[in-house]
């Protein structure tokens, strides 16, 4: 068992670190606001139609008052492989990469650009209908993923931009 006084000397260092929590503040906080005022903009493809509604159910809204516009530009592609001898592949790799630029609504400057994406194996069943249900699933989880790295890189960013003003 450790004594309280070590006990209380590591939660001081912990302190004198540096490290604070992102979301600091909840959700009256800088990265809550700023997060809240992201709108996204329209993303081609049901792919796309997934993404958005997830990044908006994350992010808060993004009202008509938005300081920030999030412009995504999404590539999803399926790849089979896993050849059987008769040539009939066994399995599907299904990627879903996002480019996404932040862009400040004021300026117009874009002042946040990058990717994020994220992979997933389907197994090719007999039945037809079973390997396009795991492709959709699929996708909506792969929506999923790239959503929450999206939104947890512009929380990053918000965060840092609070500390530098």
């Amino acid at each position: 068992m450790i004594p309280r006084a070590a006990f209380a000397l590591a939660l001081l260092s912990l302190t004198g670190c540096g490290l604070r929590p992102v979301y600091g503040g909840g959700g009256s906080g800088i990265v809550a606001a700023t997060l809240s005022a992201v709108a996204v903009g329209p993303i081609e493809g049901q792919a796309g139609w997934l993404v958005r509604n997830k990044l908006i159910d994350r992010l808060g809204g993004g009202d008509g008052s938005a300081a920030y516009r999030l412009d995504v530009t999404l590539d999803d592609n399926i790849t089979s492989f896993g050849l059987r001898s008769d040539r009939a592949a066994t399995q599907e790799r299904r990627t879903l990469r996002a480019r996404y630029q932040l862009v400040d609504v004021r300026t117009g400057m874009v002042v946040l650009d990058s990717t994020a994406g994220s992979d997933m194996g389907i197994d090719i069943v007999s039945s037809e209908y079973a390997t396009v249900a795991a492709e959709q699933t699929a996708l909506e989880d792969l929506a999923d993923i790239v959503a929450d790295q999206i939104t947890a890189r512009l929380a990053l960013y918000a965060s840092r931009t609070a500390k530098a003003k």
